[in-house]
């Protein structure tokens, strides 16, 4: 399986950038897919989960409003909407698949078998 994260770059504050996340060796549509995102000297912070077999998504409080993720089955990618970007969400983007037998609205790092390589957001003022 692999999961090739794209979309990333120089951005302004207040502008948009799209994150892909083309997955090879599995299927998009049968299993939960997350974005992660990490600062220089931060944890891995979960930011976005859209979940297989149906489209109900997940976003925290902390992008809420302004990140959305969706799914293109036809393509096998899982995107990443993100609008009204800030300095503070300048990062690493990573994007992941989870184990499939976890349930339920679990986010942790650990609970995602495959990663893709991570794609640098730089916002800039």
């Amino acid at each position: 399986v692999q999961l090739q994260a794209s979309g990333g770059g120089l951005v302004q504050v207040g502008g948009s950038l799209r994150l892909s996340c083309a997955v090879s060796g599995d299927t998009v549509s049968t299993y939960t897919m997350a974005w992660f995102r990490q600062a220089p000297g931060k944890e891995r912070e979960f930011i976005a989960a859209i979940r297989g077999r149906g489209s109900s998504t997940y976003i925290p409080d902390s992008v809420k409003g302004r990140f959305t993720i969706s799914r293109d089955n036809a393509k096998n990618t899982v995107h990443l909407q993100m609008n009204s970007l800030k300095p503070e969400d300048t990062a690493v983007y990573y994007c992941a698949r989870r184990w499939s037998w976890i349930v339920g609205s679990s986010w942790s790092s650990s609970d995602f078998v495959h990663w893709g390589q991570g794609t640098l957001v730089t916002v800039s003022s």
